[in-house]
């Protein structure tokens, strides 16, 4: 979300040509969207075109039943009378659409209404034989016992029914089972004749339909059909899964009569195969491709005309997929949830102990948050921001919190009234207010936020002005208090194109003055301590002297003359003399000087300019701060030589330090007591001690985007890792760094062994490592694939490994030898995109995966990785951590309007009480959990300045962690409140009335 202090021209030039990129992405995406929609239709056309095909198969089949045996005409008649309507529609749709009435065809379907009418034919009474129940999803039954009521005289179950053909042979018949009716390949049903089917006149179709005729029409023994399975396509109370697998049970039950010497066997309604898209992998011409895609489209559209009764059962299945423009949404229907993403539809099941639903109230949690710590410090791209306060406290930032940290007593406050990254500080002249500016930023609806600054109270963390709010710019660059009128007024640059130069009144909180400064980046700001009205602005190769008279400012350049002009002007101080001196990009330090009007050269209207006087040699590369000491003595901070030095007041060297490499260059420096000093560094560390004793860190930080956090199974410790290749471990009882090592690629990921003896941490390059907590080695490592790993995660009971990939695969591995060996044990191949998370049950034996494509898949392990189809079996299984973003508990933490990247992480708590949530729009949620309906209640936390990558409990849910992405922040949060009682008890425990869920409580 923040922008670096590099020169916003450069930013504006970003950002305008940013606009062409996002425009030509929506474009693609558009037209891929276009080309799926057209392969779509022309599956629905193939699958409408199959239904109505078996339709017209049907009633011939009867009729060869009828030819084999008389008495199986009767027990159609009693299936019939069962359900008249859908036999007859059946009959009639198929009748009509062919065109041609056949005799036999006919004769079957009028007898069939007749006896269903009850006007012709004589009640046949038969007894049905015992026989026993069937398991398959499709046809169960119950077993049905002699004498026991059959069900005649209630109303037919609406679910699909199985016709044996074995009840209606006379008792005592044998059956022959080696003869069985082959169906012949019928040209046009194939998979490899679709192409050629398609370019073909339009009298491919009745010929079609006679060959079908012709194929079927040949004696049929009496065992030949198994079973003659019907399905009623207006039934509305299947369960979910059988919903969901429509479309593949047609391809299913055509594969089963299209086979080349295969025997009819019936069709399986709830037979489980993936649905693959057709033509989905045959590329070919792409002109070629879309014209038959266009082809099969409006052959789509003229079998819908043709079938009425069709058409309204497509209108029914796209209804049903949600409008176009809704982002997200959900509905109940029955034993299952939908919830939408992106127009994605995913289906969550309700678990056996969940009884009504609708009923469930969803509340807040018991438990709140407190921010507690926050590790690292802002000094990679910001200037002049550490101070040391006559409290004993360092005063620093870091995204949107500014920290107050003790030295001594290592406690920290925090100043939190800032809703983004804030970007400069500045004490006042009573060592007590500070003033500090924030960037714009945006919100969740890419609206920008208005910069400000606050100028607030140390010792009570109050705020006492808000300035400019709806005046600046982007953001506020630099802020500085006067001195000569004990800080009446405040001096302030925005981040906007011109750089606008504004002062302010402190007390009233009012605009003084105001003027455009530079085109140029401008790094800092500051009153001449001895007169208010001059003011000192430098950057890019400028340094400017203003003069503010009357609310109108005077500005005037300073003089390179014979002196070589460096390209950034990076810092300045004012002298005891009075006279400036600046820190270059040279290594230099300039001392400015007023020199009189030349009046001989320049003519009476001559000026007074300001000249360089004095040029100093004092460091190689940049000279990135000065600061001044009492007495006169003067420090500088080097850049590429990371010395500091000490310099007296006519500018010679006294003393000097160079602090550790692995801290970066010098950015700033805070006088402590004239000896002890603080240094901020590029490495985002303070370091604090002084020239004699050298420097040690007190404060530490990743310096740059985070992914890879960790809490440790037992110990108050956790591992982060990030793209600037470190990996860290943190202590959350002392607040410190236990150690951290540099590796050759960038971590991504980490997870613990249940035994806490070592950690894997997943690179960007497909490889893995496993590090020993004590020693720091590796005592493994291994390569999967050659794309970046996005998941760590041990079993429960430490046996094996999940490793997810971006290259959509999940690796299993065997762990032995107390987590220090690894053996490859199998894969999880059926992610059609990357892996985001994944979850272990409790028992170890299966993983629940999410993906980028909003998949949520479960596997079986311990049966060699295999892909559970039936996804509604796994609703009542139990998880040994969720960190899934997608799942019937967790569904509740989607915000209205959201797409799939708005959360980028959630964390269970060990109690299974509450569940954290890592949103993109800087926040950190608490929920309660389960959290299964929508628009739920959660508290909100502000602290982060950028998306919020990561979050995780410690062992004791005592504390949450939540880490930062471009803001190199991780924040400690303490767990506070809370009661007693079980997660599950409180999901079975359902509100008898249905209430609406109130907002989410802001903190």
């Amino acid at each position: 979300m923040d922008s670096s202090t590099n020169s916003l021209d450069d930013v504006s030039a970003d950002s305008s040509a940013e606009f062409p990129d996002r425009t030509s992405m929506m474009e693609v995406r558009l037209q891929a969207q276009e080309d799926e929609i057209t392969l779509l239709k022309s599956s629905l056309a193939d699958a409408l075109r199959r239904i109505r095909l078996h339709d017209q198969l049907l009633p011939l089949l009867k009729q060869q039943l009828v030819a084999v045996n008389p008495a199986a005409a009767r027990v159609l008649n009693q299936v019939c009378c069962s359900d008249s309507c859908t036999g007859a529609r059946k009959l009639s749709s198929s009748s009509a659409s062919d065109g041609i009435r056949h005799p036999a065809t006919s004769q079957l379907s009028d007898s069939i209404v007749t006896n269903t009418n009850g006007h012709i034919g004589s009640p046949v009474s038969m007894k049905p034989r015992p026989r026993p129940a069937t398991l398959d999803r499709s046809t169960q039954t119950e077993p049905t016992l002699p004498g026991q009521d059959t069900g005649q005289d209630r109303a037919p179950p609406r679910r699909v029914q199985s016709l044996q053909l074995e009840d209606a042979l006379p008792q005592g018949e044998a059956k022959v089972e080696g003869t069985r009716a082959k169906l012949h390949r019928v040209p046009g049903l194939e998979e490899e004749d679709e192409e050629q089917e398609e370019d073909e006149e339009g009298g491919g179709e009745q010929e079609k339909e006679l060959s079908w005729m012709s194929s079927v029409e040949e004696p049929i023994q009496p065992t030949t059909i198994r079973g003659l399975q019907r399905e009623d396509f207006q039934d509305r109370s299947c369960s979910p899964e059988e919903l969901g697998s429509g479309t593949t049970s047609v391809r299913t039950s055509d594969q089963n009569l299209s086979s080349r010497a295969g025997p009819l066997s019936p069709i399986q309604e709830g037979e489980k195969k993936p649905l693959v898209r057709r033509n989905s992998e045959k590329l070919g011409n792409p002109e070629k491709q879309r014209k038959r895609l266009d082809k099969k489209a409006a052959s789509s559209a003229n079998l819908l005309t043709r079938s009425p009764s069709l058409e309204n059962r497509a209108k029914e299945l796209i209804a049903s997929a949600g409008s176009p423009g809704s982002r997200r949404g959900t509905y109940s229907q029955g034993q299952s949830i939908k919830m939408f993403i992106r127009g994605r539809p995913i289906t969550m099941y309700i678990p056996s102990n969940i009884q009504n639903y609708e009923d469930l109230k969803m509340e807040p949690p018991s438990e709140r948050l407190e921010l507690d710590w926050v590790y690292g410090y802002r000094g990679r791209d910001c200037r002049a921001n550490l101070y040391f306060l006559p409290t004993g406290e360092a005063v620093y930032f870091i995204a949107c919190v500014v920290v107050l940290y003790h030295i001594n007593k290592r406690t920290q406050r925090h100043y939190r009234k800032h809703t983004d990254c804030v970007r400069c500080l500045t004490l006042h002249p009573d060592k007590v207010r500070v003033a500090s500016g924030q960037t714009a930023g945006v919100d969740k609806d890419g609206k920008p936020l208005q910069p400000c600054v606050h100028i607030w109270d140390s010792t009570t963390l109050v705020t006492l002005q808000q300035i400019g709010l709806g005046t600046f710019q982007r953001g506020v660059g630099s802020v500085a208090f006067s001195f000569a009128d004990s800080g009446a007024f405040l001096c302030v640059i925005d981040d906007s194109n011109e750089h606008m130069l504004s002062v302010w009144d402190c007390n009233k909180g009012t605009k003084y003055a105001e003027v455009k400064s530079t085109n140029e980046a401008v790094f800092t700001v500051e009153f001449n301590p001895s007169d208010s009205t001059n003011i000192i602005t430098c950057g890019k190769s400028h340094v400017y002297f203003w003069t503010l008279s009357t609310g109108q400012f005077t500005k005037k350049q300073g003089i390179f003359g014979k002196y070589k002009k460096p390209k950034f002007i990076q810092c300045f101080v004012f002298s005891l003399t009075g006279d400036v001196l600046t820190g270059d990009s040279e290594g230099n330090i300039l001392t400015w000087g007023k020199s009189a009007a030349d009046v001989k050269t320049l003519g009476k209207g001559a000026k007074e300019t300001f000249q360089i006087m004095r040029q100093t040699r004092a460091h190689e590369g940049s000279v990135f701060t000065l600061c001044t000491l009492q007495g006169g003595a003067l420090l500088s901070g080097g850049g590429k030589d990371r010395k500091i030095i000490r310099w007296s007041a006519d500018l010679a060297p006294e003393r000097e330090c160079e602090i550790p490499e692995k801290y970066g260059a010098v950015r700033t420096i805070a006088d402590v007591d004239g000896e002890e000093l603080l240094v901020g560094t590029t490495r985002n560390a303070i370091l604090r001690g002084t020239f004699s004793d050298g420097f040690v860190a007190i404060v530490q930080g990743h310096v740059d985007e985070m992914w890879g956090l960790a809490t440790h199974p037992s110990q108050n410790i956790f591992l982060t890792c990030g793209h600037d290749r470190q990996v860290c471990l943190w202590n959350t009882e002392e607040h410190k760094l236990d150690w951290c090592i540099t590796l050759e690629e960038y971590g991504l990921c980490a997870g613990f062994c249940p035994n806490g003896s070592v950690v894997s941490v997943g690179l960007s390059t497909g490889r893995w490592l496993v590090l020993d907590l004590l020693t720091r080695e590796v005592v493994s490592e291994s390569t999967d694939g050659n794309e970046q790993l996005s998941v760590m995660r041990y079993s429960p009971d430490g046996s094996f490994l999940a490793v997810g990939s971006h290259d959509n695969f999940i690796y299993i591995y065997n762990v032995t030898e107390s987590g220090r060996r690894y053996t490859r044990f199998g894969k999880c191949n059926g992610h059609s995109s990357f892996i985001t998370h994944l979850d272990w049950s409790k028992d170890g034996k299966y993983i629940m995966s999410n993906s980028g494509d909003y998949e949520i898949l479960y596997w079986d392990i311990a049966a060699g990785c295999k892909l559970l189809r039936n996804r509604f079996e796994s609703k009542d299984r139990e998880w040994a951590s969720y960190t899934c973003v997608l799942g019937f508990h967790v569904m509740g933490v989607w915000l209205e309007g959201s797409d799939g990247t708005d959360i980028n992480a959630l964390c269970r708590s060990h109690s299974e009480r509450m569940v954290a949530v890592a949103d993109d729009f800087c926040k950190v949620h608490l929920f309660q959990y389960p959290c299964p309906k929508p628009k739920a209640p959660s508290h909100r936390y502000e602290g982060h300045g950028s998306h919020v990558t990561n979050v995780c409990f410690t062992h004791s849910d005592s504390h949450l962690l939540s880490m930062g992405g471009k803001d190199t922040c991780i924040l400690q949060w303490k767990v506070v409140g809370g009661g007693v009682g079980d997660s599950r008890e409180r999901l079975a425990s359902a509100s008898s009335t249905s209430t609406s869920s109130p907002e989410p409580a802001t903190s």
